[in-house]
């Protein structure tokens, strides 16, 4: 068991396969929320320690042989097209389907479940949100990260303060995954946890499958970033 608390959620995240699996299931915080320490994150989970180093036991045995990618050898570059093609292309997708859809499940359904007018202005504003949050990565914070690796693997120097240039776009996206992340919370609780109602019609069913759908891929997406690729580039860049 001391294998697992004397690290943070962050760290198991990356380094045992599997785990993110563990923590998506038990509603354990691996992105935003990954800097704490294992035995924290259980308590403030409500989840005995115990249970998830077991869980995390099983995982490592199941997925040993299929673990991902190892992010963190590859380069920073490949990692970043990773991000956009693996879950950049997917969440724009889904918050086109999700937004209409969320309003017609409102139009249909609101007067006897009024929770759903929340539900389509939280869709909305994470919409919103993640569009803006994804072209500034790709179009500022992406490119950046690559110069610097260019730099770095050809001895050329960069300009005084170049880190900064990198470490504040950083930052930034960081606060704005923790926003993203407090409407996902949000998102769960108004649903009641994404419970369909006994007089919900497919549209609603598919709904909420679609947005606990995205919430896991957020997750992983969040988590690359947060865990693996800005951590590679600050680094990098000292």
């Amino acid at each position: 068991m001391s294998i697992y608390t004397e690290k943070t959620v962050r760290d198991l995240a990356v380094a045992v396969p599997g785990a993110t699996r563990v923590f998506e299931e038990m509603g354990i915080d691996y992105c935003c929320g990954g800097s704490k320490p294992l035995p924290e994150a259980c308590s403030k989970a409500g989840i005995p320690l115990q249970d998830i180093t077991e869980a995390l036991d099983r995982a490592k045995a199941r997925y040993a042989k299929d673990a991902p990618a190892d992010w963190q050898s590859s380069s920073l570059t490949e990692l970043a097209a990773y991000i956009v093609e693996k879950h950049h292309v997917y969440t724009q997708n889904e918050i086109s389907r999700l937004e209409p859809l969320s309003a017609k499940v409102a139009s249909v359904h609101a007067e006897r479940h009024p929770e759903l007018i929340r539900v389509q202005g939280l869709v909305h504003s994470l919409g919103s949100d993640l569009k803006s949050h994804m072209l500034k990565e790709e179009q500022v914070l992406f490119p950046r990260i690559h110069q610097l690796e260019e730099a770095a693997q050809s001895s050329e120097a960069l300009p005084d303060g170049y880190l900064d240039f990198i470490r504040m776009p950083v930052q930034c996206m960081m606060q704005e995954h923790d926003a993203a992340g407090e409407i996902l919370k949000e998102l769960r609780e108004v649903s009641d946890g994404y419970a369909v109602p006994a007089d919900g019609c497919i549209s609603y069913k598919t709904l909420y499958q679609a947005i606990q759908e995205l919430e896991r891929d957020l997750h992983q997406h969040i988590h690359l970033e947060n865990n693996i690729l800005f951590p590679r580039a600050l680094a990098l860049g000292k």
